[in-house]
C-alpha cells in the first residue's frame, strides 16, 4: 500500500489531501484544510500548520509526498507567509522521512487535464472523476492538495486509471 499525502500550502489554509494506490486506481482517503485565524501569532500560526501535518503523518502514514511550490504574479510580499508556511509544511514532512515532490501549479494542471493552463474547475472535475467521488472536493485548497497527490503520483512513474 503507498499512500501520498498532497499539500496545498498556506498561511490561512493549507490544503491537505491524501490519496492511495489500488489495483492500478488511485483511491481518495481523506482531504481536508488546516486553518489560521489572522488575530493567531505568526508563529503560533507556523507551529499549528507543523503540528497538524505531523498529526495527518502519525494518523495516515503516508510514504511519499507532493507539494504545491509558491505562485505569485504581481506581489512578492503576499507571497512571503504562503513560503514560511510551505517551510514548516516541508520541515515536517523530511522530519517523518517522506519522500517529497514539488511542483508547480502549471504542472499539476499538466499531470491532471494534460495542459499547464486548465482552468481551477478542469482540474477540480478531474480530481473528482480520477479519485471516484460523487462531487468535487472542497474547499478549494482541498482539491488542490489531492490534485498535487496525483501529480506526484503520476510523475513518479504511476498512471492515471479512470
Amino acid at each position: 500500500m503507498n499512500r501520498i499525502l498532497g499539500l496545498d500550502p498556506g498561511l490561512a489554509e493549507t490544503g491537505y489531501g491524501i490519496i492511495e494506490e489500488r489495483g492500478g486506481k488511485y483511491v481518495h482517503v481523506c482531504h481536508g484544510v488546516i486553518s489560521t485565524p489572522s488575530s493567531m501569532e505568526l508563529g503560533q500560526r507556523l507551529d499549528s500548520i507543523f503540528k497538524h501535518i505531523q498529526s495527518l503523518i502519525h494518523t495516515y502514514k503516508p510514504t511519499e509526498a507532493g507539494v504545491e511550490t509558491l505562485y505569485f504574479a504581481k506581489n512578492a510580499t503576499s507571497a512571503i507567509p504562503v513560503a514560511e508556511a510551505r517551510g514548516v509544511a516541508l520541515l515536517a514532512l523530511a522530519q517523518a522521512g517522506l519522500t517529497t515532490g514539488s511542483y508547480p501549479p502549471q504542472a499539476i494542471k499538466q499531470a491532471i487535464v494534460g495542459h499547464g493552463k486548465a482552468e481551477k474547475h478542469q482540474v477540480q472535475e478531474l480530481v473528482r472523476i480520477i479519485l471516484g467521488l460523487d462531487t468535487v472536493p472542497k474547499p478549494d485548497h482541498a482539491a488542490d492538495a489531492l490534485a498535487a497527490a496525483i501529480c506526484h503520483a503520476n510523475t513518479r512513474g504511476g498512471t492515471i486509471r479512470v
